[in-house]
């Protein structure tokens, strides 16, 4: 496992830097944390990386976000929060998604753990209640690793 001390903004453009450079053939990436944790600020970084030239925002309501890099290549920013069961989920065509071989950077994908491809990287942000700095542990794993 792979851990991050991120003190504030200033580092996570390092942090999404170091984090790809750890999984450069993996594309994708299941994001966990409380409500707030910053994992869409992450995404924001990871995309800067990747050479996103669209702008990136959460896609709680739109569920799916599509983005472009500067070589014309989809991202896919999936937010799963809002959905209501699987049959949901693989309505709006996840699998093409996920098997697509392009960047698909999953929120609150625990929801739907048992529907999503048997190898991605978990990336698991956590608030340190005392300074609000956040903590972040990515792994790849073929299951939901334990991170407590």
């Amino acid at each position: 496992m792979n851990t991050f001390h991120c003190r504030g903004l200033n580092d996570l453009d390092r942090i999404a830097g170091a984090i790809l450079g750890l999984f450069p053939d993996e594309r994708i990436f299941g994001f966990y944390g409380q409500m707030g944790a910053g994992k869409t600020t992450l995404i924001k970084s990871l995309c800067k990386h990747l050479g996103v030239t669209d702008m990136v925002n959460s896609p709680t309501f739109a569920i799916v976000n599509e983005y472009r890099t500067q070589k014309g290549e989809p991202v896919y920013h999936m937010d799963f929060y809002r959905l209501k069961n699987s049959r949901e989920l693989l309505d709006i065509g996840a699998e093409e998604y996920f098997y697509g071989g392009n960047y698909c950077l999953m929120e609150w994908p625990e929801k739907f753990e048992e529907l999503l491809p048997d190898n991605f990287v978990y990336i698991q942000i956590f608030v340190d209640e005392t300074n609000h700095n956040r903590i972040i542990h990515a792994q790849r794993s073929s299951r939901s690793p334990d991170f407590r």
